[in-house]
């Protein structure tokens, strides 16, 4: 069970568990940057309604689907990245897709290469650092793939969508619950190829009282950049509206501002102690600049990134 810290993207968890959940995030942007879709699969371990799942958010429609299958449906490989739900399965390498109900057809495989995965070492198994060996954590959070292309063709609902040189992200959660607030913002579409970038900042529980813990990393020039809690960064500034969201981070080296442009939101089901029970709202059509600057106040990056991902629980705003 130890090693698998340092698999974070397998599954982490047992069909024995009760109030637990873990899902995966596939997000898949079209190569002229149009469309965005969101695969989400996963297991619901609850008290009374346990089952295997895949969510998803089509960015042609706006609208989202959440399919339930019986938990014997899900399979997994303990040593490497492989998951199984219904008739779908998904790795790091491909997803094959063959989900039908009564609201969505969803057939085809997406093949992905060029994988870029978050880097990892003895002390810092994944994107949470050592606060990956901090026990009763309410939810752990895993990067997958920071960046990849894109091949093959799916079916949806009969129109056919072409993914082929389009770009792809993975990560992942895993524990009892979502936290009660918190900011989620992602992007790997900008004008450089390789560029990605992720943002979360949440209320963490944690023993009977909370603190906020937030992690930010900029991969751009093959060289990650990162902000987090625990490598001493801190969140400098942070303001919000209906129309936009400004933060600005900083660590002993950069500064990096952050401008969300909000677009649209559409629903997504997630945990509250297992169950899939909550609606949350989450944008994948929205823009953000990024500027990157060193100590001097020198800039190093400027960017722009497309089909953001974004989830705002405006809660948040009450302990920051």
């Amino acid at each position: 069970m130890f090693l698998r810290l340092y698999k974070p993207e397998v599954f982490q968890g047992s069909l024995r568990k009760k109030r637990y959940f873990e899902g995966w995030y596939f997000k898949n942007v079209t190569h002229d940057a149009k469309c965005t879709f969101t695969i989400i699969p996963g297991i619901s371990l609850a008290e009374n309604d346990s089952h295997s799942f895949i969510q998803i958010m089509n960015g042609l429609t706006g609208k989202s689907d959440y399919l339930r299958y019986p938990v014997d449906s899900f399979r997994w490989n303990n040593k490497k990245f492989f998951i199984q739900a219904g008739s779908s399965s998904f790795s790091r390498e491909q997803v094959t897709l063959n989900i039908e109900n009564d609201s969505i057809a969803l057939t085809g495989r997406i093949t992905y290469s060029n994988v870029i995965p978050y880097p990892k070492n003895l002390f810092s198994p994944g994107i949470m650092g050592w606060y990956s060996f901090v026990p009763f954590m309410e939810c752990n959070h895993g990067i997958v793939s920071v960046n990849h292309d894109l091949n093959g063709v799916i079916s949806i609902n009969g129109s056919i969508v072409d993914l082929n040189n389009g770009k792809g992200y993975i990560e992942k959660d895993w524990g009892s619950s979502f936290p009660e607030a918190w900011i989620w913002i992602q992007s790997n579409n900008f004008n450089e190829r390789d560029t990605s970038f992720s943002f979360s900042i949440a209320k963490i529980p944690w023993l009977g009282k909370f603190f906020i813990g937030f992690i930010v990393f900029l991969y751009s020039g093959k060289k990650f950049y990162l902000f987090s809690t625990y490598n001493k960064s801190i969140v400098s500034e942070i303001s919000n509206d209906t129309e936009k969201l400004e933060i600005t981070v900083r660590n002993h080296e950069n500064k990096l501002k952050i401008r969300v442009v909000k677009n649209s939101f559409g629903d997504l089901k997630a945990p509250v102690r297992g169950e899939m029970i909550r609606n949350i709202m989450e944008s994948i059509d929205s823009e953000v600049l990024l500027q990157l600057f060193d100590n001097s106040d020198n800039l190093e990056y400027q960017g722009i990134g497309k089909n953001v991902g974004l989830e705002i629980i405006d809660k948040i705003f009450d302990y920051l």
